[in-house]
């Protein structure tokens, strides 16, 4: 960072001076993923920790000085205390990292990771779902390996909705307002003392956004804000929600985050390399790169040239709502100034966005994003064919499968999304330096050392917590006097600790289809309800608050969920987050994903899951195609494409019937021992903690990412020195 910037962790906690690190710890969310470091916080209080949503800046600001004093004096306490400190300390340290052990020569490389939305924890809810939470694992797992890397995104005051669902399961929607000041967010000040700031020009006017950071482990996230008082009252609402369905809003949103994250680097004095747009949302940072080249006396052709080389398109879905595309006109309105100043005619200009639709041309992100780079995937094998498919219009001289778009599998971060008690669990048998190899095959095959009852119990366990959970939330809904009973009871109420639990969460979009376990409705009660072999199973998601279709699928598994006859073992919980999430992907048996094949990129809950011991039961789709191995889950399905969609529809709803009637209940309640253990259920668990998580770690797919895209970027930059 520019040494004129300045960065100001607030000071605004009355702390024991014996604990005075714990405002610093607030301000890092390497908390996030390391146990102890969460424990700091939670044990002084855990139900206030619960009451500000995990927050430890508002945690700190709440709790009351008595408590702080009590275990500022607690021997146990400050034991813990010092350990995390120091572990804490050694991490930030300038010292040794697996990129600096590895590539010695690039340690003043400069990685730039551009996306719309950041999931790094519950308590920073600028994140609407999976492209969100892959960004934050991505950032995660760049800081334990100590790559160069800094984020660029925007914090949204607003976040992206709350979720309440009514008595009939129609979703509303509400607003969660962020509070600055008490968040883990830093600011950022200029050699002047003002808040940092940059600016852009949209038609008639400039607009300006404030910088902020978020530290996350050893990487800086900046974040931009243009709620100021120098912009008018509807640019202030640029920054305020995710994903608005207005064009205009959409389009200067990219504008910014494209064009004006490239200029918030350039004030913080970081030169990247490696610019890397995670979806098309930031295409625009092409634009602004190539016109800093040319303002320079660059042409054009040599400037496109040199973007190209240094940029990193990730693509993440095949569903056209996914790709972000412009009517023509807001192109004229927003760029005719930019093309004259490139020298490039309309045309030429719009042909590097240019897509046919069936309702006319428009400008497409994505199509922009490949235009300009010469290193581009999509996030799963199946992913990758489909998208060179998708873009092949782009090619029209090669063929499919020589479209240069290649394939890297999405990933999970392990300490974020691992429970704690399958964290030690690991320890105890996979050796102590096991964290260090997440993505090696030979340490995971050690699971199979792993006591049968050992894994049972803490199996049981994290289902238990589950439970918990459920109930503590419906009891806390009843209480609140806002709901019907009928609706504490679709809360999950009726849920048992022991009983096969199935997960279901997950946007609500049609294509993924959350009732297709409902389409054999008389089916599916008569296999929840059996006494001596009951199933329950919770689903959980929100539905775009524009997207009416899946609404309606939200309301129509709500009402399957309110029907007496199912006795209460089909549960909705309301309001999806990453806490919510970290209980199921933890908690239940079995992960369920039923997707219309091929349009799941890849999915990553099911990697969560598996990690933790669950089972995965899924289409075979995305990741799971790559996954599956026959004996470390099932396969709804076939694996190819079917052509008739509701005969799709039909095949894999008989099919999830059938592995669930036949093989996944049976197995799970019989063959058991003396102790009550279901042995061939956990051999099953063993071979796809086995096969699964070394697979599917962000470790290996961050690494995929260096070695694949931007190791070429830092090689090309070498020769761009020497020319």
């Amino acid at each position: 960072m520019n040494k004129l910037i300045k960065r100001e962790i607030p000071n605004n906690f009355s702390l024991p001076r014996r604990i005075i690190r714990l405002g610093s710890l607030a301000y890092n969310l390497w908390w996030v993923w390391n146990p102890e470091g969460l424990n700091l916080f939670r044990s002084i209080n855990k139900r206030v920790w619960d009451e500000v949503g995990h927050n430890p800046v508002a945690f700190l600001k709440k709790v009351e000085r008595s408590q702080l004093n009590a275990v500022a004096n607690d021997v146990d306490y400050l034991e813990m205390y010092d350990r995390v400190i120091k572990q804490f300390d050694t991490y930030m340290a300038d010292g040794p990292t697996w990129f600096t052990a590895k590539y010695p020569n690039l340690v003043d490389s400069e990685i730039a990771y551009f996306s719309f939305e950041f999931g790094l924890h519950e308590s920073l809810p600028v994140y609407a779902g999976g492209l969100g939470v892959l960004s934050g694992d991505h950032l995660k797992e760049a800081s334990d390996l100590g790559l160069p890397l800094s984020g660029i995104g925007f914090i949204y005051n607003q976040g992206y909705f709350t979720q309440r669902i009514t008595e009939d399961g129609w979703q509303e929607t509400g607003t969660h307002y962020l509070s600055f000041e008490d968040s883990p967010i830093i600011p950022l000040y200029g050699e002047d003392g003002q808040p940092l700031t940059v600016s852009i020009e949209l038609p008639g006017r400039s607009v300006f956004a404030r910088v902020w950071l978020v530290q996350v482990g050893r990487i800086s996230l900046y974040l931009l804000d243009t709620n100021l008082p120098s912009n008018s009252d509807a640019d202030r609402q640029l920054t305020a929600r995710l994903y608005s369905n207005d064009l205009e809003i959409r389009i200067s949103q990219e504008i910014l985050l494209g064009m004006g994250g490239v200029r918030a680097l350039r004030k913080l004095g970081i030169d990247p390399q490696v610019w890397h747009m995670n979806e098309g949302h930031s295409a625009f940072l092409a634009l602004e790169r190539i016109l800093e080249m040319v303002r320079e006396g660059t042409s054009y052709a040599e400037s496109a040239a040199r973007v190209r080389r240094s940029n990193v398109f990730t693509t993440h879905t095949p569903v056209p709502a996914g790709n972000d595309q412009f009517p023509l006109w807001l192109i004229d309105k927003y760029f005719s100034g930019v093309w004259a100043e490139l020298g490039m005619t309309r045309d030429e200009f719009v042909d590097l966005g240019r897509q046919a639709t069936p309702w006319g041309e428009s400008f497409c992100m994505p199509v922009l994003a490949l235009h300009l780079s010469d290193h581009a995937n999509a996030v799963s094998e199946l992913h990758g064919q489909v998208s060179r498919r998708m873009w092949n219009f782009l090619w029209p001289e090669r063929r499919t499968d020589e479209v240069p778009i290649k394939h890297i599998t999405n990933g999970v971060h392990t300490g974020t999304w691992l429970a704690r008690r399958m964290r030690v669990l690991y320890g105890t048998y996979l050796g102590e330096d096991w964290m260090d190899r997440l993505d090696d095959p030979a340490l995971w095959s050690m699971v199979q050392n792993i006591p049968d009852s050992e894994l049972w119990a803490v199996r049981r366990h994290l289902k238990r917590k589950l439970v918990l959970y459920v109930d503590n939330r419906a009891r806390n809904a009843w209480q609140s006097g806002t709901i019907h009973p009928a609706q504490a009871l679709a809360d999950g109420v009726f849920l048992e600790p022991y009983s096969l639990t199935i997960g279901f969460a997950r946007r609500f979009a049609t294509y993924k289809r959350a009732n297709l376990i409902l389409r054999d409705y008389e089916r599916l009660i008569h296999l929840i309800t059996n006494p001596d072999m009951p199933v329950q199973i919770i689903f959980a998601g929100k539905a775009h608050p524009a997207d009416e279709p899946g609404k309606l699928l939200i309301q129509q598994v709500y009402r399957a969920v309110k029907d007496s006859r199912s006795g209460g073992r089909l549960v909705f919980l309301e309001d999806y987050d990453m806490n919510m999430a970290r209980y199921l992907v933890q908690g239940v048996d079995v992960w369920m994903n039923t997707p219309r094949r091929p349009n799941e990129a890849s999915g990553t809950s099911g990697m969560k899951a598996a990690l933790n011991g669950v089972l995965n039961l899924s289409v075979m789709d995305g990741w799971w195609r790559e996954g599956f191995n026959g004996l470390n889950g099932w396969a709804i399905g076939e694996d190819a494409d079917a052509v008739d969609p509701n005969q799709q529809d039909e095949s894999d709803s008989q099919s999830l019937y059938d592995h669930l009637e036949n093989e996944i209940v049976p197995l799970y309640y019989s063959n058991r021992t003396t102790d009550d253990i279901p042995t061939a259920w956990l051999t099953r668990v063993k071979e796809s903690l086995r096969t699964l998580s070394p697979q599917f770690s962000t470790r290996r797919m961050v690494t995929e990412y260096l070695q694949d895209m931007y190791l070429p970027c830092l090689t090309s930059k070498e020769i761009v020195r020497q020319e």
